[in-house]
């Protein structure tokens, strides 16, 4: 037996068993530690698939990155202890069960109609010739540059923006709190 199929076998049922304590623990915090576990499973069947680029995205953006914010917003908005499992929304199990209904049926139709299945790639869909990362680096640098530079400006901008905002603002505070302290110290 291949090494590659004993991996799959080995992480198959921790990524679903990781996905369906997702949905069914209460608690946000066990909720996203579960996601996280996800992310690395899929992370290792992007390996066996030979994406190696495809699996350090999935580690560093996903399950880091991301990952980080979600806890950080959980956290920050302190969501880690229980929730009511009383309904706001009367018609929102209903509304899900129609939908997941839908999905299964359009999934049965494209599975049906052979969509994703074919076997011979379309003439001239050769993007990925070299490689996963070679043909990211040719896209981005090449056919895409002036709108991946002005992107990378833009969140520079940003990024520095939402500093001087954050500095001007303590900067106000500081100085407002030295005004008040310094006039009931007086004669």
């Amino acid at each position: 037996m291949p090494l590659d199929n004993v991996v799959f076998w080995i992480f198959a049922p921790i990524s679903i068993g990781s996905a369906v304590a997702m949905i069914v623990v209460r608690n946000a915090v066990h909720a996203a530690l579960c996601l996280v576990v996800n992310f690395l499973c899929l992370a290792v069947f992007y390996l066996l698939l030979d994406a190696p680029f495809l699996f350090a995205v999935q580690i560093v953006v996903y399950a880091g990155a991301i990952m980080v914010l979600f806890l950080f917003v959980i956290m920050l908005l302190g969501m880690g202890r229980e929730a009511s499992v009383r309904e706001r929304l009367v018609a929102q199990r209903w509304l899900a069960v129609v939908l997941a209904g839908a999905f299964v049926a359009e999934l049965g139709v494209a599975i049906r109609a052979g969509v994703g299945f074919a076997t011979k790639a379309p003439a001239g869909f050769d993007a990925n010739a070299g490689g996963n990362a070679q043909a990211l680096a040719r896209l981005l640098f090449r056919d895409y540059f002036f709108p991946f530079e002005v992107t990378s400006v833009l969140l520079i901008v940003s990024a520095i923006a939402v500093m001087v905002l954050a500095q001007r603002k303590a900067r106000v505070v500081t100085q407002a709190e030295m005004d008040g302290a310094g006039e009931g110290t007086g004669p």
